[in-house]
């Protein structure tokens, strides 16, 4: 028996959640550093400049998506290429190694990601409440309050 098909297992949902939302929320601050030099000190990204204001905006958006669980699989999927581009086109030409040309955060993003894309939003996902809300207007029954 393994860990997690034992008594971890009906916690799975929870701390794939948990990982979502602190990825989700760490990825917003990659965005608002750009966008408004906070919360670090850094000057922000000029209004349209490319690609750093482009790319705070995608970052934002896309952390706070996929945070809140909403429209998790395609944020986490645009982030993640956001992020493939972003070690590609900025720290590969540095070197090969992330270690050595500053890409570990790019690569981790990137795959952390891809992998909330395959496994979905987990429990507290603000999808499941529109998707509840949906299926309940369909059906012609009224929505439980």
């Amino acid at each position: 028996m393994t860990l997690t098909s034992g008594r971890l297992a009906p916690f799975a949902p929870a701390a794939l959640a948990v990982f979502r939302i602190i990825v989700g929320l760490m990825f917003v601050q990659h965005g608002t550093a750009k966008l408004i030099g906070w919360p670090t000190s850094s000057a922000a990204a000029a209004v349209g400049s490319w690609p750093s204001w482009y790319a705070g905006v995608i970052e934002v958006v896309t952390g706070l998506l996929v945070a809140a669980g909403l429209f998790t699989v395609p944020a986490a999927i645009l982030a993640s290429g956001t992020m493939a581009v972003a070690y590609f086109w900025r720290h590969f030409p540095d070197g090969f190694w992330p270690i050595n040309n500053g890409g570990e955060g790019a690569v981790l993003y990137c795959f952390a990601m891809l992998y909330i894309a395959f496994a979905g939003p987990g429990a507290w996902a603000a999808q499941r409440i529109v998707n509840r809300s949906s299926e309940a207007q369909t059906s012609g029954s009224p929505t439980p309050r």
